[in-house]
């Protein structure tokens, strides 16, 4: 078995858009579209965003991107293919997005999830995220958590 690798990625690339497909059809079940907050492909395509995909024998199996909010970073996009859960992914897409963020001179990473993504909540907790309030255009709803971390 080769080692996962998390690399730098185009939301372009044809693996990579699947998984966002992947990601953005499993929102859409489980949420109303006002309370969807993913973005679109085109919009993960801009200079403030690093997009970043897990790879293994060359196979996306996860992403994840960062937005440069200037005085925060921002997770978006977080996704690993329930194939492949199990393998430690989201913990190195959270360690990649996290370094990143270092690297770029943010202190503090937040982020919104829905309130039906209890793994995920797990998953932030683990890596430290706390509660918090609503952030950037975020207003308060029934089925968003926003969670923030200050980076060392």
């Amino acid at each position: 078995m080769s080692a996962i690798k998390v690399l730098p990625a185009d939301p372009r690339d044809p693996q990579a858009t699947a998984l966002l497909r992947q990601s953005h059809a499993l929102m859409q079940s489980l949420f109303a579209p006002e309370e969807n907050h993913f973005l679109d492909i085109e919009e993960l395509c801009v200079p403030s965003i690093n997009f970043y995909v897990a790879r293994e024998d060359g196979k996306a199996l996860g992403c994840v991107a960062l937005a440069n909010k200037t005085d925060y970073g921002e997770i978006k996009s977080m996704f690993v293919d329930p194939r492949a859960r199990g393998k430690g992914i989201a913990h190195l897409l959270m360690q990649k997005v996290e370094a990143d963020a270092r690297a770029q001179g943010l202190r503090m990473v937040k982020l919104e999830t829905g309130d039906k993504l209890v793994q995920a909540h797990s998953l932030y907790k683990a890596h430290g995220y706390v509660d918090c309030g609503p952030f950037g255009d975020y207003e308060a709803n029934t089925s968003s958590i926003f969670m923030t971390k200050e980076l060392a």
